[in-house]
């Protein structure tokens, strides 16, 4: 069965944000990746310096079952306006339930990264949905 996350976006400041989320709720990052760490061909030679070293994934696990994820936007999305920085995060257990919340919730909406591989090991996409919610579909084969 699929899980859900909540996934928040900044305008630059995503680190000191979860370095502050992290003071309250504990824990450690499992993963920290800057827009630098792409590999090439992935938008990562289009970034300004100051634009590298956003954050690309934070992730940090506040409970058993939740994770605060986040990323900064940068100069190729745009700065987000809040209340539309939030997305949905599904983590699926295979690839077919990732296509099928994918395929039925973007619907009528905007598959603006359609199902992928990553160059994180991930298969990935990220849509809006009809309604305009921001959603994002993760099924993640390293933890299988």
């Amino acid at each position: 069965m699929a899980t859900i996350n909540p996934y928040l976006i900044f305008n630059g400041n995503c680190e000191e944000a979860f370095l502050f989320y992290q003071s309250v709720f504990g824990g450690e990052f499992p993963y920290v990746g800057k827009f630098k760490d792409m590999p090439a061909g992935d938008n990562s030679s289009t970034l300004s310096e100051e634009d590298e070293n956003k954050i690309m994934h934070i992730s940090l696990p506040i409970s058993k079952d939740s994770v605060l994820m986040g990323s900064d936007s940068n100069s190729a999305s745009g700065d987000v306006v809040f209340g539309g920085n939030i997305s949905i995060s599904i983590n699926t257990e295979s690839k077919a339930e990732a296509d099928k919340l994918f395929n039925g919730l973007s619907a009528g909406g905007n598959p603006f990264m359609p199902m992928n591989q990553t160059f994180w090991g991930a298969y990935f996409g990220m849509f809006v949905d009809k309604f305009g919610i921001h959603w994002m579909v993760n099924f993640d084969e390293n933890e299988k």
